[in-house]
């Protein structure tokens, strides 16, 4: 991280999204079973962290992998609560046994190293979509831990997650209080695009905004907030600026075209602004004072959860959204909106 990154993070504030992850499979071979403990070593399968390549501007250095590595920001930055991401599961692999007990892996980790060690710390439940109904069981499993706030989902999806097949997923989680988390990347055997795979990591860093926005519409269109009304969804790391634009364009063809989908019955924009929050790393913002007012005022300070996104740097805009905005808006992005926004405690 940058200085000028560093002293635009604020005090006090509960962060959305804060990555972490093991330092390497070893860690997690304790937590899984004489099978599948044989099954990576006969593999020589490893973690690693594929949508940050080591010398990429974005990456910011390697999450902390232990939480003698993450006490020391927490206290400097004063931070009031953090929801830990941990988002290493989604590499290149396709078998859904091996990421449902890996998964499991992770969560039992996550308890033991990181929210058993700090009060001020919650985590996303880490699932597999390659199995839905394994998915449900450790949410079922870890549901009576209040420190577990939300779902942990990779943006990137076989299917988009308005799709039925997901249904038994979000009833798990809104029975059980839980937040959907919608995190940047995914495995990246999958294409970002219709068109193909990116042959950069600059397209394919750029293109979690696009996925972002085709997962929104789906949601929506297909109806999942009218099945799961208590359900909600942040998009994490992906970007906000470019919501107004969609909910314009939404909002304008929904009326030539609802007949379609009858269960969308008021304007996916109100649908969104019920449902739906984004955190604010990467802000993404324009430079002059003016236009990021405009921008905020578009987007509404409301839909936006604080997020340092550490250990990645995104540069300084993350400060500039702060700047001009009244402490009233300060206050709701740096702590209001998370407390409203989770059923569980999160501070």
């Amino acid at each position: 991280m940058t200085p000028d990154a560093a002293a635009a993070r604020p005090r006090d504030a509960i962060d959305c999204d804060l990555h972490c992850a093991p330092a390497s499979m070893d860690v997690l071979l304790p937590y899984l079973d004489d099978y599948w403990r044989s099954y990576i070593d006969d593999a020589t399968i490893r973690l690693g962290d594929l949508s940050y390549p080591a010398g990429a501007a974005t990456s910011g250095g390697p999450a902390p992998a232990a939480y003698e590595d993450l006490a020391p920001l927490l206290d400097r930055d004063a931070t009031r609560a953090a929801v830990l991401s941990c988002v290493v599961l989604d590499g290149v692999h396709r078998n859904p046994h091996y990421a449902a007990a890996v998964a499991t892996a992770i969560n039992d980790w996550l308890r033991d190293a990181w929210l058993a060690r700090d009060p001020r710390l919650r985590a996303g439940i880490v699932v597999s979509t390659l199995d839905v109904p394994s998915a449900v069981q450790e949410i079922e499993r870890l549901a009576d831990d209040p420190r577990f706030v939300q779902v942990l989902l990779p943006v990137r999806s076989d299917v988009p997650y308005g799709n039925r097949l997901y249904h038994p997923l979000y009833a798990a989680a809104e029975r059980n209080g839980l937040r959907i988390a919608l995190h940047a990347w995914g495995r990246a055997g999958a294409a970002p695009s219709t068109t193909g795979i990116a042959p950069t990591y600059l397209e394919d860093y750029l293109s979690n905004v696009h996925i972002a926005e085709v997962q929104l519409l789906s949601l929506v269109a297909e109806g999942v907030f009218a099945t799961f009304p208590e359900l909600a969804v942040v998009f994490a790391e992906c970007g906000f600026t470019w919501l107004p634009s969609l909910l314009w364009r939404f909002d304008k063809d929904w009326k030539g075209v609802w007949r379609e989908v009858p269960w969308v019955s008021d304007r996916p924009s109100a649908v969104v602004r019920r449902h739906v929050r984004l955190t604010t790393a990467p802000a993404q913002l324009p430079r002059s004072p003016t236009e990021v007012a405009e921008v905020l005022e578009m987007v509404g300070p409301e839909m936006l959860l604080y997020a340092s996104d550490a250990p990645h740097d995104h540069g300084t805009s993350g400060g500039a959204l702060l700047r001009d905005l009244g402490a009233a808006g300060v206050e709701a992005i740096l702590r209001g909106n998370a407390e409203a926004f989770y059923r569980r405690s999160v501070a």
